[in-house]
């Protein structure tokens, strides 16, 4: 602000800053690089556990972080709990076997087909092409 001659008030209201920013200096705290670390470990230990289960974990090892304070670090990390994989059909019964439900008899075995689309404003709906599959061997 000096080296361009203008008053801390007008900088501060022109970049959107409250004039607070200016005088406070950010400290670190000294032990932020031991505990990303922790959390980068437990992260890749236990890929499946999201930042607040790794906190708990962090406590239970004897670390004094917040929750927010280990949000803070894992987006800094740019860590990510991976997407769950989509079960597939159940194949099975209850005796174990990996068999599909073949039908028997006239309506004993149904599927539904559902149509998804988008309207112009980004809005999702499905329609339902309700599809009897009734095929018994003959």
């Amino acid at each position: 602000m000096k080296k361009y001659g203008v008053k801390e008030r007008l900088a501060c209201r022109v970049l959107g800053q409250h004039r607070s920013t200016q005088r406070k200096a950010p400290r670190g705290r000294a032990n932020d690089a031991a505990l990303t670390a922790d959390i980068i470990e437990l992260a890749t230990r236990y890929g499946r556990y999201g930042y607040r289960r790794i906190a708990a974990l962090l406590r239970d090892a004897g670390w004094l972080v917040n929750v927010k304070r280990v949000e803070r670090i894992w987006r800094q990390e740019g860590l990510k709990v991976p997407a769950k994989q989509p079960k597939k059909g159940r194949l099975w019964l209850n005796d174990g076997s990996c068999v599909r439900l073949r039908p028997e008899r006239p309506n004993h075995v149904w599927s539904y087909d559902f149509v998804e689309a988008r309207t112009h404003d980004g809005r999702k709906f499905r329609m339902s092409g309700d599809k009897r599959c009734a095929f018994a061997p003959t």
